[in-house]
């Protein structure tokens, strides 16, 4: 096994420097549409943006009025994010003067029932995406199915792999080669995830609307009229209160190789769960959930970090790796950043290329029982008290202080910036500029939003609609090409075309549809080995 600093120095060459310069990124961006009051909008997903089930960059999430923006994937930092910004532009300007609540945590939130779940048309595929919608709002309530994330897609380049390869023992076929370094990486993202929500957590407080009267064991700050938070938290959207479930906790997902990974998680999908029996699958004429199993489909599985491979058309995600392997990760631990229009920044991109490539290059041992339960304890940590002084963390079973080991990543990190700075020092920069936070926890974002919302005396809901209407107003007048526009448009119209050409296809039953979806379900897909 090949120490970091000995593949930094076998790459350090105008080649491997450029296998290097050769990452895909793609972004997933959630917004919800609010209303002038700033409220959540009820309307249906506004025409002009085409179909949710078949556009490629606009979409929505768990609900109607939960947006989803997706990106090509894209080599260029500069590009990916202006093709973001522009999806921004053309769907605020056809969201009848309706904004996007520019942070993680729901705007105010009267009545759960005035949640509208996301309606994807009559085709049996677009029912099924609403019913296991519906079966999220039995499972866990509607509230925590409309936080808002950003996701970062991202893989390297084939240059690279064949670099590493060449450089490897050559045991394992190419493809298994990659699967298996992709897993080390997961395996040591997950042991930093903790880095993430540190710098990058935004939702250190939250409208009380979202408590509603659920028991809670954090003890709350309040400010303004209705604002909860957490003094040292950095992303409450990662706490207990957020993306979690309960249920998955029995699960045992291994991360240790691709094979392991797929059989743990064809074992999730055909769990039985005794509670979610309990809100039936189907009573009467009417479906609650897709079934009753601890996941309803593999979307369900909650992790901050996916494998991944796009599917051919009908291959369930698992089938996709098991068939070639993974392909790109998914980081899915990111807030909205509120400080920016479009959720995200350049120096986010650049410190997120620099970290990913960190943890692939790092080597990476196999993870046990103790290994899980402290990735876990320092990332709830960090989530609740990040930027407490002088919080210390579990590292191989020593506490470390949560500033020195940050430090000790900063430093292979500063050598791959250099390596990837030869024009310029746009990475070394980035990484500068959080650097800073280490030390200064109040220029993390967690930090920067406290000191706009708590030290100012400003009401989150208030300071959150003064920076949604300031990006309306920046997104409305963002310029668009008559071409780019264009291109907009006919895209938003193919899309509904292409929804009615589906649904006017002839189809089995819905119960049918569904029993062959689940047909193979007893059969867990199995890693085939090139």
């Amino acid at each position: 096994m090949n120490s970091f600093n000995e593949i930094i120095d076998y790459l350090s060459n105008d080649q491997g420097r450029e296998s290097l310069l050769g990452m895909l990124r793609g972004i997933e961006r959630e917004a919800l549409r609010i209303d002038d009051s700033g409220q959540l909008a009820k309307d249906g997903h506004p025409e002009k943006l085409g179909s949710a089930l078949t556009h490629s960059r606009i979409t929505t999430d768990y609900s109607e009025s939960l947006l989803e923006f997706i990106t090509p994937v894209n080599s260029n930092i500069d590009t990916l994010l202006d093709g973001l910004t522009q999806t921004h532009a053309y769907s605020v300007k056809n969201m009848n003067g309706q904004t996007l609540w520019p942070v993680s945590m729901p705007c105010y939130v009267g009545d759960e029932k005035d949640i509208p779940i996301a309606r994807y048309g009559s085709s049996n595929n677009g029912k099924m995406k609403t019913l296991y919608r519906q079966g999220l709002t039995h499972r866990y309530g509607p509230l925590m199915q409309i936080i808002a994330g950003v996701h970062f897609n991202f893989s390297v380049s084939e240059k690279l792999w064949d670099a590493l390869y060449e450089k490897s023992d050559k045991q394992l076929s190419r493809q298994d080669f990659i699967s298996e370094s992709y897993f080390g990486m997961i395996r040591n993202y997950r042991r930093l995830v903790w880095v993430l929500p540190y710098f990058f957590g935004s939702s250190p407080a939250l409208c009380s609307s979202f408590i509603k009267e659920q028991p809670v064991d954090f003890d709350f700050k309040k400010t303004g009229k209705g604002t909860l938070y957490l003094p040292y938290a950095t992303s409450l959207r990662m706490s207990d209160l957020g993306y979690t479930n309960k249920e998955q906790e029995q699960l045992d997902i291994s991360y240790n190789s691709l094979p392991e990974y797929l059989a743990g998680v064809g074992e999730a999908i055909r769990m039985p769960s005794a509670s979610f029996a309990k809100i039936g699958v189907k009573v009467g004429n009417e479906y609650r959930q897709l079934n009753s199993n601890v996941l309803q489909i593999e979307n369900e599985f909650y992790s901050p970090i996916r494998a991944k491979r796009v599917a051919k058309s009908g291959e369930k995600p698992s089938e996709a790796l098991a068939r070639a392997g993974v392909e790109y990760i998914e980081v899915r631990a990111l807030d909205v950043n509120p400080y920016s229009p479009i959720g995200i920044d350049a120096s986010q991109v650049k410190f997120l290329d620099l970290f990913l490539l960190y943890c692939l290059l790092l080597s990476s041992d196999k993870t046990d029982v103790e290994g899980e339960a402290e990735i876990a304890a320092n990332l709830k940590a960090v989530v609740l008290e990040g930027r407490k002084p002088d919080l210390t963390l579990s590292r191989k079973g020593q506490h470390v202080k949560l500033t020195e080991w940050l430090s000790d990543i900063f430093e292979p990190m500063s050598r791959l910036a250099v390596l990837l700075d030869s024009e310029g020092n746009q990475y070394q920069q980035a990484l500068s500029q959080w650097q800073e936070a280490i030390n200064d926890p109040s220029k993390t974002l967690s930090g920067r939003v406290l000191e706009d919302v708590v030290n100012q005396g400003i009401d989150h809901g208030v300071w959150v609609k003064q920076l949604a209407k300031q990006y309306h107003e920046y997104l409305s007048n963002y310029p668009l090409s008559a071409n780019t526009l264009a291109e907009y448009e006919a895209e938003a119209q193919e899309s509904l075309r292409v929804q009615q050409d589906i649904e006017a296809q002839p189809a089995v039953s819905f119960d049918e549809f569904l029993a062959d979806y689940f047909a193979d379900l007893a059969q867990p897909a199995v890693a085939v080995n090139q």
